[in-house]
């Protein structure tokens, strides 16, 4: 008897962890202003909210470190991030890396695709400004 309520059990548990996995994987989306500067060295900074499916939101702090062939000054108003893989808001923080190529002027858009783990962020924007370059860059999100 002890055999098959133990075997029920692991049945039971391998059943349900699938739909707990499933329902674990949050849809959130970022919404920030970030500005900055480049000249061999980038860097920008700026504040955004992130908001998920499961009602779950936080103001965050953005930092945006680099360096690479890179020359410019931007600004981007109402940037959108959208972060996928991640199964809890606070494994959202952290730093994502990504390496660009990238030219504009006075009004530029720009999307970027960042990961840091198996968390992965696609941002998007329209800015003001002008840059030139190549680069790699760390972009780091801290709860504010």
């Amino acid at each position: 008897m002890n055999k098959s309520f133990a075997l029920l059990l692991a049945l039971s548990a391998a059943s349900l962890a699938p739909a707990a996995q499933a329902a674990g994987n949050l849809d959130c989306e970022l919404r920030y202003n970030l500005s900055g500067w480049s000249l061999i060295y980038k860097t920008a900074s700026g504040n955004g909210t992130v908001t998920c499916s499961n009602g779950a939101s936080m103001p965050v702090r953005i930092e945006m470190k680099g360096g690479g062939l890179t020359v410019g000054k931007s600004k981007i108003t109402n940037g959108r991030g959208s972060f996928t893989g991640a199964v809890s808001v606070n494994e959202l923080l952290g730093t994502y890396a990504s390496v660009g190529a990238h030219a504009g002027a006075v009004k530029s858009s720009n999307a970027q695709v960042m990961t840091k783990g198996d968390i992965s962020l696609a941002l998007s924007g329209t800015g003001k400004g002008w840059d030139l370059g190549v680069d790699g860059a760390a972009f780091t999100i801290s709860r504010r």
